[in-house]
C-alpha cells in the first residue's frame, strides 16, 4: 500500500471515529447512555485502527524508509488527531451528562 492509500486511511478511520463520537454525545443528551457508551467504543476501535496505520509510518520510517511530506498526510495526521480529541471530550461529556441525570433522579425521589 503506498502513503497515499495509507493517508486515505487515516482520515477514513479518523473520520469514524469523530462520527461516533459526536453521535455518543448525542445519544447522552437523550440520557440512551448504554448506547452512547457503544458508540464510544466504536469510537475508539476505529480511531485504533487509524493508529495502527500511523504506527506502520512511523515504524517504515524509523527503519530507514524515506516519507515525503505531503499536505494529504498532515490532512490525514490532523484528521486523527481531532478524531482523538473529540473522543476524550465527548467521553467527559457523557460522564457529566450521566452524573446530572443521577443527580436529578436523586432529587425527584426525595
Amino acid at each position: 500500500m503506498n502513503l497515499e492509500e495509507k493517508a486515505f486511511q487515516l482520515i477514513l478511520y479518523g473520520g469514524d471515529g469523530r462520527s461516533y463520537a459526536m453521535e455518543a454525545m448525542a445519544l447522552a443528551r437523550q440520557h440512551a447512555f448504554k448506547e452512547a457508551r457503544q458508540k464510544i467504543e466504536a469510537s475508539r476501535e476505529a480511531i485504533n485502527q487509524a493508529h495502527h496505520v500511523q504506527t506502520e509510518l512511523i515504524t517504515a520510517e524509523a527503519g530507514g524508509e524515506q516519507t515525503t511530506l505531503s499536505l494529504l498526510m498532515v490532512h490525514a495526521q490532523d484528521h486523527l488527531m481531532n478524531a482523538m480529541t473529540v473522543r476524550e471530550l465527548a467521553e467527559e461529556i457523557i460522564y457529566l451528562q450521566e452524573e446530572l441525570a443521577k443527580q436529578a433522579a436523586a432529587k425527584g425521589s426525595v
